[in-house]
């Protein structure tokens, strides 16, 4: 399901973009429901409010390491006189505020944090207000159940090549073994892509994780159960090469840190879903 980029509230349509892990919202397109003619001049408006840099200020204080305190005082000093007028623009560029982000040209305009777009849909309207939180809920909500669907493909595609791979095992390693060994061998098998992609065994996982239900790969994310199941896979047929388990191993770790690159669009970390096998 692809990820929404904008709500409707009341008949007025309000884009979102994502910025730094957080969808922010259109104070622009709020605007329209107000003044669908000047909506830039709605927002500046609101920012020349005494209660408005007050409210931005203390967001930006609690939010907001790099947030220059003196040039906020300025502002909260001049707010609310005939005189004050204030930009999106030169508020960000003066305080170095995140919780704004004002961009030009044809899909630009100010947009915010839901804190505060909130914030100023209460100052459009209280009903505004309502309808807007309560589509922004639905919108979250409809992320949240599309994404446990995702996942729960990707595990149970990943259960299916499971088989795969425990087929395989049965088939090259087990006739090779004593009756003592078999059952064990199916957990070493099952580890080995755990230390690939993980970096970490079952054992040690829960050892690190006394108080969680069920297994390391029901935490998994979608990314990982999507490489897992190439994992079982790729390690059956080499597998049936018969190559030797830690040979599997750096081959299924460079597997998963090149697979997990290409997913998440990032350089790989040295974490638990992108260990680097010493070879």
């Amino acid at each position: 399901m692809k990820k929404a980029t904008s709500l409707t509230v009341q008949n007025t349509a309000i884009n979102l973009k994502r910025i730094n892990s957080s969808d922010f919202l259109s104070l622009t397109d709020i605007a329209r429901a107000k003044n669908p003619d000047e909506p830039k001049d709605v927002v500046k408006n609101w920012l020349r409010s005494r209660q408005t840099i007050d409210f931005l200020g203390l967001w930006e204080q609690i939010n907001n390491p790099d947030f220059k305190g003196v040039e906020f005082d300025s502002f909260k000093s001049q707010a609310g006189s005939n005189s004050f007028t204030l930009s999106p623009t030169k508020w960000i560029e003066n305080t170095h505020a995140v919780g704004l982000v004002s961009k030009a040209g044809r899909y630009g305009g100010t947009f915010a944090h839901p804190d505060i777009a909130f914030e100023f849909a209460s100052w459009i309207s209280a009903e505004f207000k309502l309808f807007l939180i309560k589509e922004f809920q639905r919108l979250k909500q409809d992320e949240i159940d599309s994404k446990k669907l995702e996942w729960n493909l990707s595990r149970s595609l990943s259960k299916i090549n499971y088989r795969i791979h425990t087929d395989a095992i049965q088939a090259y390693i087990v006739p090779k073994l004593n009756p003592s060994q078999i059952n064990f061998t199916y957990a070493d098998e099952a580890d080995l892509l755990n230390l690939a992609l993980f970096g970490i065994t079952a054992k040690q996982w829960r050892e690190q994780n006394p108080d969680k239900q069920g297994n390391l790969r029901d935490y998994a994310s979608v990314e990982e159960l999507v490489i897992l199941s190439n994992m079982e896979s790729y390690n059956a047929e080499m597998i049936k090469q018969t190559l030797p388990p830690q040979q599997r191993l750096v081959q299924l770790n460079d597997m998963a840190i090149t697979q997990m690159n290409s997913l998440t669009k990032h350089e790989p970390k040295l974490t638990s879903s992108t260990l680097k096998i010493k070879k």
